[in-house]
């Protein structure tokens, strides 16, 4: 049931102004940018530690070729 009135806002409540928009939305983009932000970092620390992982299978690979290397001398008589 209509009271007659065209504004159904409750009583008490103002408008929503342009400012109020720009201000929510400048609040929820700063939001966006600072998770973005953590993500890139988060990003960055699984490269550098998958390329530690990388680096230190080669090292110890490569010391270990190097213990059961086989040294063959040729002795012409």
């Amino acid at each position: 049931m209509s009271n007659g009135n065209a504004d159904t806002s409750p009583v008490g409540q103002r408008q929503i102004t342009r400012a109020d928009l720009e201000a929510k939305f400048s609040q929820l983009r700063g939001s966006t940018t600072a998770s973005q932000s953590q993500r890139n970092v988060g990003l960055a620390a699984a490269i550098l530690a998958g390329l530690a992982l990388v680096l230190g299978a080669y090292v110890l690979g490569r010391l270990r070729g190097r213990k059961r290397r086989t040294i063959v001398e040729v002795v012409r008589a």
